[in-house]
């Protein structure tokens, strides 16, 4: 089976569809229009689907053999962000039908190569045995609706998963070029937004005031300094603010300040949660010191880094150095940004893959979440193909990932988000 010719030959389709994500965006947990065209259109295959309120749809390939069930996911929503018609060098060939919003992270180019990998597989499903269980995952980049779509998956749908699969797009990949890594591909995360409640007063007597702002400096000092000083050198730790509210006229001691921000990490146990423990135990210590109240206004359990199993890593990397060479392989620095999938992988042993859609030439190469974010399309024919190799590799080959599932109650896992 050449599956790279079949992915070439796929290829018209695979932009078409592209094209089409990409001018009828949807945001997170909205992707109605989004969900009812894939259903429709697995439908026409001959694909049955599942469909989850408010969590996305399943369609099954079934290759009429026993054998084990591979699960394949793709995102679906988009961002509240308004595209740029130009890329870094010249125009789009397709932009956003929707003001101000956009496919500004790739989602529309992962569902053209999830549904071209369907198409190949249910064609050809003399070449497989098992199962295949296609994933749309809805409101990913708000790690919503996953509350419903992943219990349902465990306990609720009769499928027993054996492994899971999915391909991200990365604006630093060349197109043409993808990637499949052992370990932490994808850092995981914890938000937060605190409010400290202080006591107004008059600039001129900061002493008869308790200042939010004073509490907040502190704090601010000591998570800024707490990588250096309780984590592991040669552990991954990053902090940052998104904002910080308080006060409206330069002589008045404000009662109140509200900040936010993240941490990112690829492991979460030697820095993520250690992370989260000194940020409870340091504003507990610091609102007693300056008299203030501290509330933890948003702050769910920690995401997961994306940890590709090593085993189901290395099977990948063969299916794709066999189907499309071994110079399609390239091995990118691991990416902080978070990912849901990562939520997937602690439940099935499994790995979150790169496609390269990178294209200077073409002024593809803006970050994902900005404007000027563009794909060159090419690269997604070779992400397709890669599924397909990877979907054959693993529902023909009998090997043991050695892998234990979390044993969080999935109800509680599928809550974390970033």
């Amino acid at each position: 089976m050449n599956i790279l010719a079949l992915a070439k030959a796929e290829y018209p389709e695979t932009v078409r569809l592209r094209r089409h994500f990409h001018e009828n965006p949807e945001l997170s947990c909205r992707e109605v229009k989004t969900i009812a065209f894939l259903e429709a259109y697995l439908k026409e295959l001959g694909i049955p689907t599942i469909n989850i309120p408010d969590g996305g749809l399943l369609g099954i390939i079934d290759s009429g053999k026993p054998g084990k069930t591979l699960l394949m996911r793709a995102d679906t929503d988009a961002l509240p962000i308004a595209e740029n018609p130009e890329n870094l060098k010249e125009k789009k060939v397709c932009i956003s039908h929707v003001a101000g919003v956009s496919h500004a992270c790739g989602h529309d180019g992962h569902m053209a190569m999830l549904l071209t990998a369907a198409r190949i597989l249910a064609a050809h499903k003399e070449a497989f045995t098992g199962k295949v269980v296609l994933c749309f995952e809805r409101g990913e980049e708000e790690s919503g609706d996953i509350q419903n779509l992943l219990p349902y998956i465990v306990k609720e749908s009769g499928l027993k998963i054996d492994g899971c699969y999915a391909t991200h797009v990365r604006w630093d990949l060349p197109a043409g070029k993808v990637s499949i890594t052992p370990g932490a591909v994808m850092g995981g995360g914890c938000s937060f937004v605190i409010r400290l409640k202080g006591a107004f007063g008059h600039g001129a007597r900061p002493d008869l005031a308790n200042n939010p702002m004073d509490c907040f400096a502190a704090l601010y000092q000591q998570l800024n300094e707490f990588r250096q000083r309780k984590v592991d050198p040669f552990e991954c730790l990053t902090f940052s603010l998104g904002f910080v509210h308080s006060g409206e006229k330069y002589n008045v001691i404000p009662e109140d300040l509200t900040f936010g921000g993240t941490a990112r990490f690829f492991n979460y146990e030697k820095a993520g949660k250690p992370f989260e423990d000194f940020l409870k135990k340091a504003l507990t210590g610091n609102a007693a010191i300056y008299g203030c109240e501290a509330e933890i206004q948003h702050m769910p359990e920690a995401l997961f880094e994306a940890r590709n199993n090593t085993a189901c890593a290395q099977l990948g990397r063969k299916a794709v150095a066999e189907a499309l060479g071994s110079d399609a392989l390239q091995d990118p620095q691991p990416w902080m940004a978070s990912e849901s999938f990562a939520l997937f992988l602690q439940e099935y042993p499994g790995v979150l893959a790169f496609t390269g859609i990178a294209n200077p030439e073409k002024g593809c190469g803006a970050n994902h979440h900005t404007p000027e974010f563009d794909m060159d399309e090419t690269g997604l024919m070779t992400g397709a193909a890669m599924g397909v190799a990877y979907a054959l590799a693993f529902l023909n080959t009998d090997f043991d990932p050695k892998f234990t599932p979390n044993p969080e109650p999935v109800e509680k896992l599928a809550k974390r988000n970033i």
